[in-house]
């Protein structure tokens, strides 16, 4: 499969998310969140002073920005831009990706190398700790059936599945973790679900975007060449088209300045599922 260049000229994209045919990502170190269409045309969100992260939607259509190294969650409402929850007494280290749910509960990562956790933000924007002891928490979906949450631990090399509660509203705690997959060819970053329960993941020092199917099998790979992959979503048209956010290094604080990050595009077989 061969990707093609949709976009580009932003310092480092994160958290690609398909919405209202869009697809919404942030640039961290830009201090900003873009929308490109299918053809690549962008538009800009300016969060001046915030370091944005993980992208959500709640089902008021509002969006959720994590601002990562305030460790505040900022809601975006069409119009404004306003802090709703300050997670620093319990986040340990920097926030970073994040999946918001149909009932708009967020699972935010807290991204400490060991000891990393998730944490839930309710609807009341109240906060709970639902699960710790992760190697660099990072890429999350959620299955269909919103019965499984899959984490990214980069610097763990795996992807790690919770059971989400009973899947009512007041039950979004995470117990029954499990490997998914292990020893994987890269620390994973981003992450995207498609319909036969294939996780596609960015394989960061591995300079590759996988498949990988439950167990570790790998199924399908697209080579980035010496561009580093980051995160990857599901979405376009029939939710067929992958999109691929990659840079020329796996560590931001290296990039401040510079516009190198690129967003590609390659159509898949298999279609999205669940969230986000």
């Amino acid at each position: 499969m061969a990707p093609t260049r949709l976009a580009h000229g932003f310092c480092f994209g994160e958290s690609p998310r398909w919405f209202e045919g869009l697809l919404w990502f942030s640039d961290m170190l830009g201090e900003a969140v873009h929308t490109s269409d299918m053809r690549g045309s962008l538009t800009t969100l300016e969060v001046p002073g915030h370091s944005p992260s993980g992208l959500g939607f709640r089902p008021d259509g509002s969006l959720l920005i994590v601002s990562a190294e305030k460790r505040l969650v900022l809601r975006y409402d069409g119009d404004t831009v306003e802090p709703i929850a300050d997670l620093s007494e319990l986040a340990p280290d920097n926030l970073g990706d994040m999946v918001v749910d149909d009932y708009g509960r967020a699972y935010i990562g807290s991204q400490s190398f060991q000891g990393g956790v998730i944490i839930r933000l309710d609807p009341d924007n109240s906060a709970t700790v639902v699960a710790g002891d992760l190697d660099f928490p990072n890429g999350m979906v959620i299955t269909p059936d919103h019965g499984t949450l899959i984490v990214a631990e980069s610097v763990g090399r795996r992807l790690t599945a919770f059971t989400i509660g009973d899947g009512s509203m007041s039950d979004g705690d995470l117990s029954g973790r499990r490997v998914f997959a292990d020893n994987l060819d890269g620390p994973p970053d981003g992450i995207a679900l498609d319909a036969e329960s294939g996780v596609w993941a960015a394989m960061t020092l591995a300079h590759q975007f996988e498949r990988i199917v439950e167990g570790g099998e790998v199924t399908e790979r697209i080579d980035m060449g010496e561009r580093v992959a980051i995160a990857c979503a599901l979405g376009g048209p029939e939710r067929r088209t992958l999109f691929l956010l990659s840079s020329t290094d796996a560590y931001p604080k290296r990039l401040v300045g510079t516009r190198l990050s690129t967003l590609d595009a390659v159509r898949v077989d298999v279609p999205a599922a669940g969230l986000p």
